[in-house]
């Protein structure tokens, strides 16, 4: 009974997805402000190997809340906050994916100093996930990190051109450390996140700015007049792939981001996959027609 109640969800789901709506692509940039100068430390220095871990996250619905100021940290919440590690909010966003909650995972470069930049490209959502929520550990640190919660990308009527969000620490309230290299000291109850904006070792100075660029929006008459099809959808072993002009490469994603097959030079309309090898989940198809048309559409792998 659960198994198919899942399949009923994820076709629920696809049939949504698949309606008429506008895609856009944005792209996120993170400039740190992490330094001595901005946030100084009583030591004089910032702590060794002072970096950022991967800039994760997801776009999702409202259906969905990852983190929130006042609110509990999740197990995956936790251990990016603590660990840097992703494994575990990852399969959080699946499960969101899965409830028809989230678009996809976003999956970042860290940055190995204190001062820099990481950007991420080619963020693709439509307007049924028009949020998007993403952090990065403050490391080393107890369970210290920067992030965004639920930024609308589109306003109800078109997709916001650029925004730039001004970031400060977060305790996840998971660990009682005070200081970067504290032992590990698990805060038990469990806190509610809250803001470390002028408590030390932080000053009141941002950590580092968020800016958020619309690249492209493919529009619903693009869709109409450049129409990509899956069948089956949910597949098992084979699906084929159509689209209304020449396709010239067809690319498999899993839900973190990487690709785990693709086809080029193919110039037809369409294109039979074999994904029989390929864990059973969430995936999305991504194909570029002969008029460098792009579409990505969701695959349900059983």
């Amino acid at each position: 009974m659960k198994i198919k109640l899942l399949i009923f969800t994820l076709l629920g789901f696809i049939s949504l997805h698949s309606s008429a709506q506008s895609e856009a692509t944005y792209t996120v940039r993170f400039d740190s402000n992490w330094s001595q100068a901005t946030h100084p430390h009583p030591s004089g220095n910032l702590p060794n190997g002072a970096h950022w871990s991967r800039l994760v996250g997801a776009t999702h619905n409202d259906g969905v809340v990852f983190w929130e100021m006042g609110g509990l940290a999740t197990p995956g919440i936790e251990d990016v906050a603590e660990l840097g590690s992703n494994t575990v909010f990852f399969g959080e966003v699946d499960d969101a994916i899965a409830s028809g909650y989230a678009n996809e995972a976003i999956n970042g470069n860290n940055l190995s100093t204190a001062l820099g930049s990481i950007t991420i490209n080619n963020i693709i959502t439509t307007e049924e996930y028009p949020l998007i929520t993403l952090l990065t550990m403050i490391a080393p640190s107890p369970d210290w990190f920067v992030g965004v919660n639920s930024v609308e990308l589109f306003n109800g009527s078109e997709w916001i051109d650029e925004i730039v969000i001004d970031l400060y620490p977060y305790d996840a309230g998971t660990d009682s450390g005070a200081d970067y290299d504290s032992s590990n000291m698990d805060t038990n109850p469990q806190e509610p996140i809250s803001s470390l904006q002028g408590i030390s070792p932080f000053s009141s100075e941002i950590m580092g700015t968020l800016t958020i660029t619309l690249e492209s929006v493919l529009g619903t008459d693009d869709f109409t007049e450049n129409k990509t099809t899956l069948f089956p959808n949910p597949a098992q072993e084979r699906f084929t792939v159509s689209h209304t002009s020449a396709l010239q490469s067809v690319a498999i994603y899993n839900v973190l981001g990487t690709e785990v097959m693709k086809k080029e030079n193919l110039n037809a309309n369409s294109v039979d996959m074999n994904i029989s090898a390929l864990p059973s989940g969430a995936y999305l198809v991504k194909t570029v027609s002969d008029s460098k048309k792009e579409s990505v559409l969701r695959l349900i792998k059983l």
